[in-house]
Protein backbone atom coordinates (compact mmCIF):
# COMPACT_ATOMS: atom_id res chain seq x y z
CA UNK A 1 0.00 0.00 0.00
CA UNK A 2 1.33 3.46 -1.06
CA UNK A 3 2.13 5.89 1.73
CA UNK A 4 -0.58 8.63 1.86
CA UNK A 5 0.25 12.39 0.70
CA UNK A 6 1.32 14.84 2.84
CA UNK A 7 -1.20 16.96 4.46
CA UNK A 8 -0.67 20.51 5.49
CA UNK A 9 -2.69 20.19 8.20
CA UNK A 10 -0.24 17.82 9.79
CA UNK A 11 2.78 20.37 10.54
CA UNK A 12 3.10 22.06 13.47
CA UNK A 13 5.63 24.95 13.80
CA UNK A 14 7.60 26.49 17.60
CA UNK A 15 10.07 28.93 18.03
CA UNK A 16 12.54 30.20 20.80
CA UNK A 17 13.90 33.43 21.05
CA UNK A 18 17.88 33.79 20.07
CA UNK A 19 20.59 35.25 21.56
CA UNK A 20 23.19 35.33 19.40
CA UNK A 21 22.32 34.96 15.76
CA UNK A 22 22.14 31.38 14.09
CA UNK A 23 22.78 29.79 17.77
CA UNK A 24 19.88 28.75 19.61
CA UNK A 25 20.27 27.91 23.04
CA UNK A 26 18.00 24.70 23.27
CA UNK A 27 15.51 26.55 25.69
CA UNK A 28 12.12 26.04 25.66
CA UNK A 29 9.84 26.79 22.85
CA UNK A 30 6.77 28.45 22.16
CA UNK A 31 3.79 27.89 20.11
CA UNK A 32 4.25 30.18 17.08
CA UNK A 33 0.87 30.63 15.68
CA UNK A 34 -1.75 28.93 13.05
CA UNK A 35 0.24 28.23 10.27
CA UNK A 36 -1.65 29.78 6.97
CA UNK A 37 1.36 29.69 4.77
CA UNK A 38 5.20 28.10 5.47
CA UNK A 39 7.85 26.39 3.90
CA UNK A 40 10.76 25.42 6.22
CA UNK A 41 12.67 24.21 3.62
CA UNK A 42 12.80 26.72 0.67
CA UNK A 43 16.85 26.66 0.08
CA UNK A 44 18.82 27.77 -2.65
CA UNK A 45 22.20 27.29 -3.78
CA UNK A 46 23.68 30.77 -5.27
CA UNK A 47 25.11 28.86 -8.38
CA UNK A 48 27.15 31.29 -10.76
CA UNK A 49 27.78 30.61 -14.65
CA UNK A 50 31.86 30.04 -15.69
CA UNK A 51 32.29 30.61 -19.65
CA UNK A 52 34.45 28.61 -21.81
CA UNK A 53 35.88 29.93 -24.53
CA UNK A 54 34.06 28.59 -27.99
CA UNK A 55 30.79 27.74 -26.05
CA UNK A 56 27.58 29.02 -26.68
CA UNK A 57 26.45 28.21 -22.82
CA UNK A 58 28.01 28.27 -19.51
CA UNK A 59 28.89 24.17 -19.07
CA UNK A 60 30.39 25.17 -15.70
CA UNK A 61 29.33 26.29 -12.75
CA UNK A 62 30.29 27.30 -9.45
CA UNK A 63 28.45 26.62 -6.08
CA UNK A 64 28.43 29.99 -4.31
CA UNK A 65 26.34 30.81 -0.97
CA UNK A 66 23.61 28.37 0.40
CA UNK A 67 20.07 31.17 0.75
CA UNK A 68 17.71 30.11 3.36
CA UNK A 69 14.21 32.17 3.41
CA UNK A 70 11.38 31.03 4.51
CA UNK A 71 7.54 32.08 3.39
CA UNK A 72 5.63 32.08 6.72
CA UNK A 73 2.01 33.61 7.21
CA UNK A 74 -0.16 32.57 10.69
CA UNK A 75 -3.32 33.67 12.70
CA UNK A 76 -2.76 35.36 15.20
CA UNK A 77 -3.37 32.57 17.95
CA UNK A 78 -2.22 32.11 21.49
CA UNK A 79 1.06 34.86 22.12
CA UNK A 80 3.46 33.89 19.60
CA UNK A 81 2.08 36.36 16.88
CA UNK A 82 3.44 38.91 19.82
CA UNK A 83 7.01 37.96 19.72
CA UNK A 84 7.48 37.63 16.41
CA UNK A 85 5.55 40.92 15.57
CA UNK A 86 7.51 42.77 18.73
CA UNK A 87 11.06 41.33 16.83
CA UNK A 88 10.14 42.37 13.80
CA UNK A 89 9.04 45.85 15.13
CA UNK A 90 12.29 45.61 17.50
CA UNK A 91 11.93 45.23 20.95
CA UNK A 92 13.22 47.25 23.55
CA UNK A 93 13.93 47.18 27.24
CA UNK A 94 11.98 48.87 29.49
CA UNK A 95 10.87 48.34 32.92
CA UNK A 96 12.55 45.29 33.26
CA UNK A 97 11.18 43.65 30.19
CA UNK A 98 11.52 43.40 26.81
CA UNK A 99 8.87 45.53 24.94
CA UNK A 100 8.17 46.32 21.03
CA UNK A 101 8.30 50.21 22.25
CA UNK A 102 9.87 51.83 19.01
CA UNK A 103 11.80 50.84 15.98
CA UNK A 104 15.74 49.46 16.57
CA UNK A 105 17.95 48.99 14.59
CA UNK A 106 19.21 45.55 15.79
CA UNK A 107 18.19 42.37 14.09
CA UNK A 108 16.37 40.05 16.39
CA UNK A 109 15.97 36.78 15.33
CA UNK A 110 14.27 33.47 16.26
CA UNK A 111 14.76 29.71 15.96
CA UNK A 112 11.80 27.32 14.26
CA UNK A 113 11.62 24.16 14.86
CA UNK A 114 8.77 22.42 12.37
CA UNK A 115 6.84 18.93 12.65
CA UNK A 116 5.45 17.12 9.83
CA UNK A 117 3.69 13.81 9.77
CA UNK A 118 5.16 11.79 7.24
CA UNK A 119 5.31 7.90 6.54
CA UNK A 120 2.26 5.89 7.20
CA UNK A 121 1.28 8.64 9.84
CA UNK A 122 3.79 7.41 12.23
CA UNK A 123 7.26 8.76 11.66
CA UNK A 124 7.79 12.63 11.80
CA UNK A 125 10.14 14.95 9.77
CA UNK A 126 11.49 17.60 11.57
CA UNK A 127 13.24 21.10 10.67
CA UNK A 128 14.84 23.44 12.55
CA UNK A 129 15.51 26.80 10.74
CA UNK A 130 17.90 28.83 13.18
CA UNK A 131 18.45 32.62 12.62
CA UNK A 132 15.05 33.77 11.44
CA UNK A 133 15.21 37.31 10.71
CA UNK A 134 12.09 39.17 9.40
CA UNK A 135 12.65 41.72 6.49
CA UNK A 136 8.80 42.43 6.16
CA UNK A 137 6.22 42.11 8.27
CA UNK A 138 2.12 42.60 7.44
CA UNK A 139 -0.71 42.61 9.94
CA UNK A 140 -4.13 42.11 7.83
CA UNK A 141 -8.04 42.31 8.83
CA UNK A 142 -10.52 41.60 6.96
CA UNK A 143 -13.83 42.44 8.19
CA UNK A 144 -15.90 41.49 5.51
CA UNK A 145 -14.55 37.31 6.12
CA UNK A 146 -14.42 35.00 8.99
CA UNK A 147 -11.28 34.23 9.23
CA UNK A 148 -8.46 35.05 11.44
CA UNK A 149 -6.49 38.53 11.22
CA UNK A 150 -3.07 37.29 10.08
CA UNK A 151 0.63 38.11 9.86
CA UNK A 152 2.54 37.65 6.73
CA UNK A 153 6.33 37.78 6.55
CA UNK A 154 9.54 38.20 4.73
CA UNK A 155 12.08 36.16 6.45
CA UNK A 156 15.37 34.95 6.26
CA UNK A 157 17.01 32.04 8.22
CA UNK A 158 20.75 31.46 8.62
CA UNK A 159 20.60 27.61 8.34
CA UNK A 160 18.21 24.64 8.00
CA UNK A 161 18.64 21.32 9.12
CA UNK A 162 16.30 18.31 8.83
CA UNK A 163 16.13 14.95 11.14
CA UNK A 164 13.75 12.02 10.70
CA UNK A 165 11.95 10.76 14.37
CA UNK A 166 9.51 8.66 15.38
CA UNK A 167 7.80 10.34 18.03
CA UNK A 168 6.08 13.43 19.14
CA UNK A 169 6.07 13.28 22.93
CA UNK A 170 9.17 15.98 23.27
CA UNK A 171 11.23 18.26 20.90
CA UNK A 172 13.97 17.06 18.33
CA UNK A 173 17.70 15.97 18.59
CA UNK A 174 19.50 17.90 15.77
CA UNK A 175 22.95 16.76 17.26
CA UNK A 176 24.46 13.64 16.17
CA UNK A 177 24.73 12.32 12.36
CA UNK A 178 21.70 9.20 12.36
CA UNK A 179 22.75 8.01 8.56
CA UNK A 180 19.53 9.73 7.73
CA UNK A 181 20.42 11.78 4.43
CA UNK A 182 18.15 14.60 5.79
CA UNK A 183 20.45 15.29 8.58
CA UNK A 184 23.36 17.44 8.40
CA UNK A 185 25.19 18.38 11.50
CA UNK A 186 26.70 21.67 10.64
CA UNK A 187 23.66 22.56 13.07
CA UNK A 188 24.23 20.32 16.20
CA UNK A 189 21.16 21.44 18.31
CA UNK A 190 19.56 18.92 20.63
CA UNK A 191 15.89 19.97 21.73
CA UNK A 192 15.07 16.14 23.07
CA UNK A 193 15.01 17.32 26.77
CA UNK A 194 12.33 20.56 25.29
CA UNK A 195 8.66 19.38 25.33
CA UNK A 196 6.26 20.69 22.88
CA UNK A 197 4.04 23.35 24.13
CA UNK A 198 0.41 22.17 23.58
CA UNK A 199 -1.87 24.42 21.31
CA UNK A 200 -3.33 27.73 23.02
CA UNK A 201 -6.23 27.59 24.72
CA UNK A 202 -7.80 30.83 23.28
CA UNK A 203 -9.68 31.19 19.92
CA UNK A 204 -7.77 32.87 17.04
CA UNK A 205 -8.03 36.71 16.99
CA UNK A 206 -10.28 37.45 13.98
CA UNK A 207 -11.51 41.23 12.60
CA UNK A 208 -13.79 41.81 14.95
CA UNK A 209 -11.14 42.10 17.81
CA UNK A 210 -9.43 45.04 16.22
CA UNK A 211 -10.90 48.52 16.54
CA UNK A 212 -9.10 51.56 14.81
CA UNK A 213 -8.94 54.69 16.19
CA UNK A 214 -7.71 57.78 13.98
CA UNK A 215 -7.56 61.68 15.24
CA UNK A 216 -7.16 64.56 12.78
CA UNK A 217 -7.68 67.59 14.32
CA UNK A 218 -4.92 70.42 14.97
CA UNK A 219 -3.37 69.43 18.53
CA UNK A 220 -3.72 72.13 20.89
CA UNK A 221 -4.05 70.29 24.15
CA UNK A 222 -0.83 68.37 25.94
CA UNK A 223 1.68 69.38 28.39
CA UNK A 224 4.97 71.89 28.91
CA UNK A 225 7.99 70.00 29.63
CA UNK A 226 11.46 71.57 30.60
CA UNK A 227 14.46 69.56 31.86
CA UNK A 228 17.92 69.88 32.57
CA UNK A 229 20.32 71.08 29.97
CA UNK A 230 20.71 69.04 26.97
CA UNK A 231 17.73 66.67 28.03
CA UNK A 232 14.97 64.88 25.87
CA UNK A 233 12.07 62.82 26.70
CA UNK A 234 10.78 59.81 24.51
CA UNK A 235 6.63 59.25 24.41
CA UNK A 236 5.59 55.80 23.14
CA UNK A 237 1.95 53.73 23.11
CA UNK A 238 3.02 52.92 26.92
CA UNK A 239 6.02 54.74 28.52
CA UNK A 240 7.52 58.50 28.75
CA UNK A 241 11.27 58.11 29.39
CA UNK A 242 13.73 60.82 30.67
CA UNK A 243 16.92 61.48 29.72
CA UNK A 244 19.64 63.06 30.53
CA UNK A 245 22.64 64.97 28.04
CA UNK A 246 24.49 61.66 28.59
CA UNK A 247 21.77 59.34 27.07
CA UNK A 248 20.99 57.83 30.75
CA UNK A 249 17.41 57.61 32.51
CA UNK A 250 17.42 60.49 34.22
CA UNK A 251 17.47 60.03 38.94
CA UNK A 252 15.66 63.40 38.59
CA UNK A 253 12.56 61.74 38.05
CA UNK A 254 12.68 58.87 40.87
CA UNK A 255 10.84 56.05 40.92
CA UNK A 256 10.46 56.22 44.67
CA UNK A 257 8.07 58.85 44.00
CA UNK A 258 5.12 57.73 42.39
CA UNK A 259 3.89 54.32 41.76
CA UNK A 260 3.39 55.03 38.01
CA UNK A 261 7.06 55.99 37.46
CA UNK A 262 8.22 52.42 37.41
CA UNK A 263 11.96 52.84 37.04
CA UNK A 264 14.13 55.81 37.29
CA UNK A 265 12.93 58.19 34.69
CA UNK A 266 10.14 55.68 32.58
CA UNK A 267 6.37 56.50 33.49
CA UNK A 268 3.57 54.16 32.84
CA UNK A 269 1.02 56.88 31.36
CA UNK A 270 -1.43 53.74 31.33
CA UNK A 271 -1.02 53.93 35.12
CA UNK A 272 -4.21 55.47 36.86
CA UNK A 273 -1.75 57.75 39.09
CA UNK A 274 -0.27 59.19 35.03
CA UNK A 275 -3.17 58.58 33.21
CA UNK A 276 -4.52 61.71 31.94
CA UNK A 277 -2.98 65.34 31.49
CA UNK A 278 -3.67 66.76 34.56
CA UNK A 279 -2.61 63.26 36.62
CA UNK A 280 1.05 63.52 34.41
CA UNK A 281 1.74 66.96 34.88
CA UNK A 282 0.52 66.58 38.96
CA UNK A 283 3.63 63.70 39.18
CA UNK A 284 6.41 66.71 39.11
CA UNK A 285 6.71 67.67 42.89
CA UNK A 286 9.32 67.81 45.34
CA UNK A 287 10.84 64.85 45.19
CA UNK A 288 11.55 65.66 41.40
CA UNK A 289 15.06 67.17 40.14
CA UNK A 290 15.50 69.29 37.07
CA UNK A 291 11.97 68.53 35.43
CA UNK A 292 8.99 70.58 35.55
CA UNK A 293 5.49 69.38 33.78
CA UNK A 294 2.37 71.55 33.38
CA UNK A 295 -0.91 70.93 31.42
CA UNK A 296 -0.44 72.98 27.95
CA UNK A 297 -3.52 74.73 26.09
CA UNK A 298 -7.10 74.31 28.00
CA UNK A 299 -6.81 70.92 28.32
CA UNK A 300 -6.58 68.34 31.43
CA UNK A 301 -8.30 65.18 31.27
CA UNK A 302 -6.92 64.30 27.91
CA UNK A 303 -5.48 60.73 28.01
CA UNK A 304 -1.75 60.22 28.80
CA UNK A 305 -1.76 57.42 26.17
CA UNK A 306 -3.04 60.04 23.10
CA UNK A 307 0.54 62.17 23.68
CA UNK A 308 2.05 62.22 20.19
CA UNK A 309 4.72 59.58 20.16
CA UNK A 310 8.37 60.92 19.59
CA UNK A 311 11.47 62.23 20.72
CA UNK A 312 11.43 66.02 21.79
CA UNK A 313 14.98 67.86 22.89
CA UNK A 314 13.62 69.32 26.76
CA UNK A 315 16.94 71.53 27.24
CA UNK A 316 14.38 74.58 27.07
CA UNK A 317 10.43 74.44 27.38
CA UNK A 318 8.78 71.88 25.43
CA UNK A 319 4.93 71.53 23.82
CA UNK A 320 3.94 67.91 23.27
CA UNK A 321 0.28 67.96 22.45
CA UNK A 322 -2.38 64.79 22.10
CA UNK A 323 -4.30 63.48 19.21
CA UNK A 324 -8.04 64.35 20.45
CA UNK A 325 -11.27 64.96 18.82
CA UNK A 326 -13.59 68.16 18.54
CA UNK A 327 -14.99 68.17 22.19
CA UNK A 328 -13.12 64.73 23.27
CA UNK A 329 -11.38 63.98 26.12
CA UNK A 330 -10.01 60.89 24.62
CA UNK A 331 -9.42 59.22 21.65
CA UNK A 332 -12.95 57.67 20.43
CA UNK A 333 -13.10 58.77 17.12
CA UNK A 334 -13.46 54.64 15.44
CA UNK A 335 -12.53 54.01 11.46
CA UNK A 336 -15.98 53.63 10.59
CA UNK A 337 -17.10 50.67 7.72
CA UNK A 338 -13.87 49.06 7.62
CA UNK A 339 -13.57 46.32 5.13
CA UNK A 340 -9.66 45.64 4.87
CA UNK A 341 -6.72 46.95 7.48
CA UNK A 342 -3.33 46.26 6.00
CA UNK A 343 -0.28 47.99 8.43
CA UNK A 344 3.27 46.79 6.84
CA UNK A 345 6.50 47.32 8.84
CA UNK A 346 9.64 47.12 6.42
CA UNK A 347 12.99 46.99 8.12
CA UNK A 348 14.85 47.02 4.34
CA UNK A 349 17.14 44.66 5.85
CA UNK A 350 20.64 43.64 3.95
CA UNK A 351 22.25 40.02 4.14
CA UNK A 352 25.72 39.80 4.73
CA UNK A 353 27.08 36.79 2.75
CA UNK A 354 30.27 35.13 4.32
CA UNK A 355 31.85 32.01 5.70
CA UNK A 356 30.50 29.88 8.14
CA UNK A 357 32.01 27.85 11.15
CA UNK A 358 29.25 25.01 12.12
CA UNK A 359 29.00 23.65 15.25
CA UNK A 360 30.77 20.22 14.36
CA UNK A 361 33.68 22.92 12.51
CA UNK A 362 32.65 22.44 9.05
CA UNK A 363 32.30 25.45 6.80
CA UNK A 364 30.03 27.17 4.48
CA UNK A 365 29.11 29.97 2.91
CA UNK A 366 25.57 31.85 3.13
CA UNK A 367 23.66 34.09 2.07
CA UNK A 368 22.53 35.72 5.28
CA UNK A 369 25.79 34.46 7.19
CA UNK A 370 24.92 37.98 9.09
CA UNK A 371 22.15 40.69 8.82
CA UNK A 372 21.90 44.76 8.94
CA UNK A 373 18.71 46.05 9.73
CA UNK A 374 18.21 49.21 7.60
CA UNK A 375 15.66 52.11 7.47
CA UNK A 376 12.21 50.98 7.93
CA UNK A 377 9.07 52.15 6.40
CA UNK A 378 5.74 52.27 8.18
CA UNK A 379 2.72 51.67 5.88
CA UNK A 380 -1.40 51.11 6.14
CA UNK A 381 -3.38 50.86 3.62
CA UNK A 382 -7.13 51.08 4.72
CA UNK A 383 -10.34 50.26 2.48
CA UNK A 384 -13.37 51.29 3.38
CA UNK A 385 -17.40 52.48 2.73
CA UNK A 386 -16.68 56.06 2.44
CA UNK A 387 -19.24 58.64 4.36
CA UNK A 388 -17.48 61.78 3.75
CA UNK A 389 -14.48 63.61 2.07
CA UNK A 390 -12.54 63.89 5.34
CA UNK A 391 -9.02 61.85 4.04
CA UNK A 392 -9.64 63.97 0.79
CA UNK A 393 -9.23 66.87 2.42
CA UNK A 394 -6.59 66.09 4.67
CA UNK A 395 -4.68 64.57 1.51
CA UNK A 396 -4.93 67.91 -0.49
CA UNK A 397 -4.87 69.69 2.62
CA UNK A 398 -1.29 67.83 2.64
CA UNK A 399 -2.01 67.80 6.55
CA UNK A 400 -1.06 64.73 8.52
CA UNK A 401 -3.22 62.26 10.63
CA UNK A 402 -1.37 62.75 14.28
CA UNK A 403 -2.51 59.67 15.53
CA UNK A 404 -3.82 56.14 14.36
CA UNK A 405 -4.13 53.22 17.23
CA UNK A 406 -4.70 49.48 16.22
CA UNK A 407 -6.35 48.67 19.27
CA UNK A 408 -6.86 44.52 19.99
CA UNK A 409 -8.04 45.26 23.82
CA UNK A 410 -6.75 43.09 26.13
CA UNK A 411 -4.13 41.49 23.50
CA UNK A 412 -2.28 44.97 23.70
CA UNK A 413 -2.24 48.12 20.88
CA UNK A 414 0.40 49.70 18.23
CA UNK A 415 0.33 53.45 17.83
CA UNK A 416 0.99 55.06 14.75
CA UNK A 417 2.01 58.94 14.43
CA UNK A 418 2.56 61.38 11.80
CA UNK A 419 0.75 59.63 8.76
CA UNK A 420 1.01 61.24 6.15
CA UNK A 421 -1.96 60.07 2.95
CA UNK A 422 -0.01 59.16 0.29
CA UNK A 423 -2.48 57.99 -1.96
CA UNK A 424 -6.48 57.73 -1.53
CA UNK A 425 -9.22 56.75 -4.16
CA UNK A 426 -13.48 56.31 -3.94
CA UNK A 427 -14.12 54.99 -7.41
CA UNK A 428 -18.25 54.90 -8.25
CA UNK A 429 -19.58 51.58 -8.82
CA UNK A 430 -22.80 51.21 -10.77
CA UNK A 431 -25.47 49.53 -7.92
CA UNK A 432 -23.17 49.51 -5.07
CA UNK A 433 -21.75 51.21 -2.34
CA UNK A 434 -18.34 53.82 -2.72
CA UNK A 435 -15.45 52.42 -1.36
CA UNK A 436 -12.61 54.22 -0.62
CA UNK A 437 -8.93 53.11 -0.23
CA UNK A 438 -6.17 54.99 1.39
CA UNK A 439 -2.33 54.42 1.70
CA UNK A 440 -0.51 56.31 4.82
CA UNK A 441 2.93 56.73 5.65
CA UNK A 442 3.55 57.63 9.36
CA UNK A 443 7.46 58.65 10.50
CA UNK A 444 7.55 59.89 14.13
CA UNK A 445 7.53 63.27 15.59
CA UNK A 446 9.71 65.33 17.78
CA UNK A 447 12.95 67.20 16.74
CA UNK A 448 15.76 65.45 18.49
CA UNK A 449 17.87 62.39 17.41
CA UNK A 450 16.01 59.81 15.87
CA UNK A 451 12.24 60.68 16.31
CA UNK A 452 11.49 58.68 13.40
CA UNK A 453 11.68 55.54 15.67
CA UNK A 454 8.38 56.41 17.03
CA UNK A 455 6.58 55.63 13.57
CA UNK A 456 5.39 53.10 15.23
CA UNK A 457 5.24 51.97 18.94
CA UNK A 458 3.83 49.47 20.43
CA UNK A 459 2.02 47.89 23.83
CA UNK A 460 1.58 43.91 23.79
Amino acid sequence: MADPIKLNQKVSAFYEAETNYGAPADAALAHIGLLDTFDPKMVEMQYAGVPSLGQSTDPHIAAGPVKVTLPLKIGLWGTGWKTLLGRAIGLTTIDSASRPAHLTNDVQTVAIVADEVVTGGTDYNASLITGVSFNEVSLEADYTAAGPLTLEFDAWGYYVNDKQHATRSTARDFGSDDGSSRLNTFITDDYSDVSIPVDPATDPLTATDLTVYFGTLAATKGITIDGPAGSWVEVGEKYMLFYTSAGALSSGVPAADDDSIVADGVIDLSHANASTITLLSGLADAGWSGWTIAVAGSGGAELSTNLKKGVYYTDTSRDIYAATEAGGTGFTTVWPYLKTVKLTVTNNLTALPGRAVGADSSVKWLQHASCARGKADITLDITAANTDETFYDLLVGDSPVPLVRLDLGANGSIALTNGKIMSRSAPYTAGGEVVETIQLKFTGEGDYGNWSKYAISGDF
